[in-house]
């Protein structure tokens, strides 16, 4: 069972993925509303998966992606965000992320590119 770290400052959507990670065989090891707490978690908890939104307080999914990709080169981090303008994916992915996931979200989607991570 693969572990997952959830980041997103909305309590929403952390409840809502956890659920369907969960219900799709998932276990998720812990969760972060910003990106200074993502850095710590990552460390924390040694996640196979990060899922980070973009924009969060204090520091910013793409600055803790960048910190997480020091920590660990093979991270797999996914965006899952709102925010999905071209620069910005474009900046995720030359940052290390494995995906960007534009926020409203096919559930399938998220499960499948998840599940190709842990191949």
């Amino acid at each position: 069972m693969k572990k997952v770290l959830i980041v997103d400052d909305a309590a929403f959507m952390r409840m809502s993925l956890q659920v369907l990670l969960k219900n799709n065989g998932f276990q998720v090891v812990g969760e972060a509303e910003n990106g200074n707490l993502a850095i710590q978690r990552y460390l924390e908890c040694k996640p196979d998966i990060v899922t980070m939104d973009i924009s969060m307080p204090e520091c910013s999914g793409i600055d803790a992606l960048k910190e997480i990709i020091k920590i660990n080169a093979e991270a797999n981090v996914v965006i899952i965000s709102g925010m999905g303008q071209e620069k910005l994916v474009r900046e995720a992915i030359l940052a290390g992320a494995k995906s960007f996931i534009v926020v409203p979200y096919k559930k399938e989607r998220v499960v499948e590119t998840l599940r190709q991570l842990c191949v």
